[in-house]
């Protein structure tokens, strides 16, 4: 991937994109506003969810070693991965051993993250996302765009023209008589999956939440595909980030007010799936928890960085970003994009790549972000503490901020250097060229400010008058 600059200038180029960004975001941040002011309360909320979560951070390792004992105990399996290749290791084993060699999955960011889907395919097994948005990323051998609304990027005409294309290639195929209407397009997506649903004997999903007092995990959804892959095979596997624990039911209740109303604007979610370990007859019969750290324990020790694990992936920040709005989220090379992306991937993969090193500073500071974050992640501010970390660690670019920035310094620490600078200034005034040699990225949209034709000192000895 380019970094973000250059892949966002081909982004905003795309008119189709931009008018399908547009009107989806405006759409959802508007119901998320009259959502959200419903609640009296919501200051509080938003306060309360974010001390749990920075007390869970703090204890997180006695947080996560409950709730072993708590899945255990109630008859399902902890394994540990410290990064993606080891989670996809586990998950393929698993399913491997399960003899079988297609499952369905419920919507995960963290699978994601990992790439277990191509890992899964090099192993000789399919799976097949339900989650709406994801069926027609997958579909369209595309990308996820957005954090809760995969396929944003897609119109209904799109989504179509996919469906009609590539369903027969993965399964049942689309009527031949198709509309871009939204009930139908959701009919021949129920049509497709169901057969999936009802063979498949291995389920995979995330989680939003794991309970450490009861090992309970935690799935809300709009859909209910969901609730199908958690219920129907035999074998569910979970691959869950470690920062999705909280100590208590209690806690959860705080979350499951503020979540469904930051992301999809509804009071509650029309589906919340819990599950504790197995049951005899009822549901999967074997219950495995992937644990995932992929450098998540490396964000952990960074004290400002480390509020970013407070997310709970509700997507609002994406949805009100003037950046992300105009250039999506394929231009963040990740699948966490807008704001949240731009904190989130940098320190989970580190900043030694171009775009990794570039999405500090793919924001505009305007902290809308943080306004809107239903746990007060300060985001302009871990931007800023992350920039420095690129500034510090070099670069063609960097070096050059750096000797300008220790040149001007010197300049204005002598008071007669800066005097016969600002002469020199405006005596060649006219001669200044309209961009920076070395700065185009800051000038190509900004114009130089115009010099007077004298600086103020020389004005302020002509006219004082005592």
């Amino acid at each position: 991937m380019p970094s973000f600059p250059r892949a966002a200038r081909a982004a905003v180029r795309d008119a189709t994109l931009r008018a399908n960004l547009k009107h989806a975001t405006h759409t959802i941040r508007d119901k998320r506003a009259k959502a959200v002011a419903e609640l009296d309360d919501w200051a509080e909320l938003r306060e309360a969810g974010k001390q749990i979560k920075d007390h869970t951070l703090r204890h997180l390792d006695r947080y996560l070693l409950q709730l072993e004992e708590a899945v255990t105990a109630a008859g399902g399996t902890v394994h540990w991965a410290a990064d993606a290749d080891e989670a996809n290791r586990i998950v393929t084993d698993l399913v491997r051993a399960t003899g079988e060699r297609e499952v369905v999955k419920v919507k995960s960011m963290a699978t994601q993250e990992i790439g277990l889907n191509e890992a899964l395919a090099a192993a000789g097994i399919a799976a097949y996302e339900t989650d709406l948005a994801e069926l027609i990323v997958q579909l369209g051998d595309d990308r996820p765009s957005h954090i809760l609304v995969p396929a944003i990027h897609r119109n209904r005409g799109e989504i179509r023209e996919i469906f009609a294309r590539t369903m027969s290639a993965w399964g049942r195929p689309a009527p031949a008589d198709l509309t871009d209407r939204p009930a139908d397009l959701a009919e021949a997506a129920r049509l497709h999956l169901r057969e999936k649903f009802l063979r498949a004997k291995v389920g995979i999903s995330g989680a939003n939440f794991m309970v450490a007092e009861t090992g309970t995990l935690v799935v809300v959804e709009s859909e209910g595909n969901g609730r199908m892959c958690l219920t129907l095979p035999e074998t569910l596997i979970s691959v869950v980030g470690i920062e999705k624990v909280v100590p208590t039911w209690r806690d959860l209740e705080v979350f499951l007010q503020t979540l469904p109303r930051s992301s999809t604007a509804e009071r509650m979610n029309p589906y919340t799936s819990t599950w504790t370990g197995t049951t005899d007859g009822d549901g999967p019969q074997a219950f495995h928890l992937v644990l995932l750290d992929n450098g998540r324990t490396d964000v952990l020790a960074d004290e400002v960085g480390r509020q970013t694990l407070r997310c709970i992936r509700c997507s609002a920040c994406l949805n009100v970003c003037p950046v992300y709005e105009r250039a999506g989220g394929h231009a963040y090379g990740s699948v966490y994009p807008g704001p949240i992306g731009a904190i989130l991937t940098p320190q989970l993969r580190g900043t030694t790549t171009d775009l990794d090193a570039s999405l500090p500073f793919a924001s505009s500071l305007c902290g809308a972000c943080y306004e809107v974050c239903p746990v007060a992640i300060d985001i302009p501010e871990v931007l800023v503490h992350l920039r420095e970390k690129v500034a510090d660690r070099g670069g063609r670019g960097h070096r050059l901020e750096k000797a300008a920035m220790k040149a001007s310094g010197w300049v204005l620490d002598h008071p007669s250097a800066l005097a016969a600078a600002e002469r020199a200034a405006s005596l060649t005034r006219k001669a200044h060229p309209r961009r920076l040699p070395g700065a185009a990225a800051w000038t190509n949209t900004r114009d130089l400010p115009e010099l007077p034709a004298a600086p103020f000192r020389d004005w302020w000895k002509r006219n004082r008058t005592s």
